[in-house]
């Protein structure tokens, strides 16, 4: 049965192959087509929020259905809390994406807007896929995409960043592949319900060491594209030789689904190893979170000094992630979402100023308050929502990620929350020196200010960022309910479950009480 999210999914391909049988001398329709067409992506998109059963546990809109049968590998997607909101952020950005791409691309408009749907399509598929083999089909063909987008419409030193890209996401993709082989050779299925039921049933049991390495395998994949430290070093250079809508689908979208599936399969598969190693997680996230900052702090270039601001956020994601607190995790998915919006527009600023001055250095910059006070004000709003200031979006995902990480581990917390100090550090210089200071004689005459184009791409992303930051419980009851549903399942796959429970529970005296029940602490 054909659901919702089949149409949502298999839109973005089908208008992939559309524009392909576009002529290529029709580069304004193809512009325009491609606008229209990823905008009726997102209104459909939708309507999976106001079918959305918030407190209902489990997937939503699956369908299955048996794709190949030796080995068993099924179509099967679906939609839950933790998902949800990512495939909304997925069909929402990409048509600002190409709304911005109006003016800096003027090559090959054809294939650049058909690697968009397709790059859309992949990330949708990763989000809703809930068979393993075929997650993993979709995040390989994410791969795809991103590196043309880079490799061909990129800057000078655009081949060596794409390759780069691939090789650096592609080993760490190659083991979570022999993970998800070893995963089928004991359960006989991909289908990610049916190990997860085994699993916590007792029927699939892992030794320490089994489960050890089944974790890293899964987890250096997640980090590679997340990305943390120190796998992060593909990052600036893919940003800074991406072109605006490259840059704006990696940060907004790509970086997210390290951390969601970090979500997804490391804690709920592998809830022990999780545990015994989320100290260690949490110090190089830290270490991440800090270096991320003092290297944003000397960067002349504004793409990557933005570049590394994700790498020290993301770390905070991940901080949040695997303090394995309700708190921690809801905070990590809301500033997912928070980071896809601020982080997305301003690379967007900086593209457009790169459209009017072909430079990315902060010091061929200043005084644009007086040639563009209206640029000068939005900038500010997205540089303030990354600095954390509370009724942006990212105050509530980084306040909740904190409290989980000081619940627990106070140190880490402590050492985490110094993100709050650094990133305001390096975003207000950033602004200082781009918007104020003398004006520069020539940038009179070619900075401008913003376009109707520009205000219709950034206007949404501007509602956005406030709806998340003061209606926060729009959002956060499907992030909350599906959290707590993985703590949950956490707990019951303890290793100190006994194999062979008693037959009987034993009657105590009527004058004997239980006692009350301890807390097991973290």
């Amino acid at each position: 049965m054909t659901t919702l999210l089949d149409v949502v999914l298999f839109l973005p391909i089908g208008l992939f192959l559309l524009v392909l049988l576009i002529p290529r001398e029709m580069g304004e329709t193809v512009r325009i087509f491609s606008t229209i067409v990823s905008i009726i992506v997102f209104l459909v998109s939708l309507g999976l929020v106001f079918n959305f059963n918030f407190g209902a546990d489990g997937y939503q809109y699956v369908t299955q259905f048996q794709w190949v049968q030796d080995p068993n590998i099924q179509y099967k997607i679906g939609l839950d809390g933790l998902s949800i909101w990512l495939v909304l952020l997925t069909t929402f950005v990409t048509p600002i994406a190409i709304l911005i791409s109006w003016k800096a691309i003027d090559t090959r408009l054809k294939e650049f807007h058909a690697y968009i749907l397709l790059l859309e399509f992949c990330l949708i598929g990763i989000f809703v896929s809930i068979d393993l083999f075929q997650y993993y089909v979709f995040w390989e063909l994410s791969l795809v995409p991103l590196s043309f987008m880079i490799g061909i419409w990129g800057h000078h030193r655009r081949i060596y960043a794409a390759v780069k890209y691939f090789v650096y996401t592609l080993t760490g993709s190659v083991m979570m592949l022999a993970a998800i082989l070893y995963l089928y050779n004991r359960v006989g299925s991909f289908d990610y319900q049916v190990i997860l039921g085994q699993i916590s049933s007792g029927a699939l049991r892992f030794t320490t060491l089994e489960e050890n390495l089944l974790f890293w395998a899964f987890f250096i994949a997640f980090a590679f594209k997340t990305p943390l430290f120190p796998f992060h070093t593909w990052l600036p250079d893919a940003h800074v030789e991406a072109p605006t809508a490259g840059s704006v689908d990696l940060a907004a979208l790509m970086l997210k689904v390290g951390t969601y599936s970090m979500i997804r399969f490391c804690l709920p598969l592998f809830p022990n190893a999780a545990r015994e190693f989320a100290p260690l997680i949490l110090t190089v996230s830290v270490i991440g979170i800090i270096y991320g900052a003092f290297v944003s702090l000397v960067q002349p270039n504004m793409k990557k000094l933005v570049a590394y601001s994700s790498v020290s956020h993301m770390g905070l994601v991940v901080v949040g992630i695997f303090s394995l607190t309700q708190q921690g995790l809801d905070g990590a998915v809301f500033l997912m979402l928070a980071h896809g919006i601020s982080t997305g527009a301003l690379f967007i600023f900086v593209g457009f100023l790169t459209d009017r001055k072909d430079s990315l250095e902060i010091k061929d910059y200043g005084g644009l308050v007086h040639s563009a006070p209206a640029l000068s004000a939005v900038f500010m709003m997205f540089v303030l929502a990354s600095v954390g200031l509370p009724l942006m979006a990212n105050f509530v995902g980084e306040f909740l990620a904190l409290q989980g990480a000081v619940e627990a581990n106070f140190p880490i917390g402590v050492a985490a929350a110094t993100t709050l100090v650094f990133s305001a550090c390096y975003m207000l210089w950033l602004y200082q020196r781009v918007f104020f200071g003398p004006e520069p004689k020539e940038l009179q005459q070619e900075i401008y200010e913003m376009q109707p184009r520009e205000w219709g791409a950034m206007l949404p992303m501007v509602a956005v960022l406030l709806w998340l930051g003061i209606y926060s419980q729009t959002f956060m009851p499907a992030i909350s309910h599906q959290n707590a549903a993985i703590l949950r399942m956490m707990n019951a796959n303890r290793e100190l479950q006994v194999s062979n429970p008693p037959l009987a529970t034993p009657i105590l005296p009527a004058a004997v009480s239980m006692p009350p029940e301890v807390p097991v602490a973290r």
